[in-house]
């Protein structure tokens, strides 16, 4: 899978690195660094860990983008790929000149491979629950997947600019944040993908395997920050 191929590429990545990339304050990293730190004490679990998540076998998938369609269509009676949970033919590829993150990955004119992105259901701290003002982004029972309550959602798009790898859509029609939920255990994507390129697993850590399609450009807020600190001090 693509995530164990760019692994090395980012050995030894740090707690405080990826938070940096993660939306997290600056007064937030100073604090938070040491206790975040490889090597150092668990921290405090505010948000319980996910049971599931979809992985992805890119040198399966053919680029049908039939699990877009079946997940909006499931999720939204709509068939919409641009909101889609899984976002297909994204960023990261592995090309002719290399490793290249960016929106115009060389895979797709270089080797073809094709990337299905997934949300990586990320553990403490989670980045876009960590920015969202209004605690939107909660955790869904039984599975614990990281969900978007619409009741709480004023579609301010600040989860959005926290996620480092993009995975939180945004339907304009309803004015909500939305993102992968895994389907409470049968995720339509996995059933939908003719290839078996997708599948359902327990979950596993991806956030230091994957690295971040982009620089997050949301802060902590300042009652979170705070809050942090204490949880997460010495």
């Amino acid at each position: 899978m693509v995530e164990d191929w760019i692994a090395n590429a980012y050995e030894g990545m740090s707690r405080r690195q990826f938070l940096k990339l993660s939306g997290v304050s600056i007064i937030g990293i100073t604090a938070l660094g040491p206790a975040l730190a490889k090597g150092s004490a668990k921290p405090l679990i505010i948000m319980e860990q996910a049971e599931g998540i979809v992985l992805a076998d890119p040198t399966r998938c053919v680029g049908c983008r039939r699990c877009e369609l079946a997940c909006t269509e499931f999720n939204d009676g709509k068939a919409q790929p641009s909101i889609s949970r899984i976002k297909v033919n994204r960023n990261i590829n592995f090309g002719p000149k290399g490793l290249y993150s960016g929106r115009d990955g060389l895979g797709n004119w270089g080797n073809g491979l094709i990337i299905q992105d997934l949300c990586k259901q990320c553990p403490h701290p989670v980045p876009c629950a960590n920015a969202c003002p209004n605690d939107a982004i909660v955790v869904k029972p039984p599975l614990n997947a990281r969900v978007v309550d619409p009741d709480k959602c004023v579609g301010c798009k600040m989860c959005q600019k926290a996620c480092p790898w993009e995975m939180l859509s945004f339907d304009s029609e309803k004015n909500k944040a939305t993102k992968c939920f895994l389907c409470d255990g049968k995720p339509k994507c996995v059933e939908a993908c003719p290839a078996s390129a997708l599948t359902y697993a327990s979950w596993r850590d991806l956030t230091e395997k994957v690295p971040p399609r982009a620089v997050p450009i949301a802060v902590l807020p300042p009652a979170k920050a705070a809050a942090c600190i204490d949880c997460h001090k010495k």
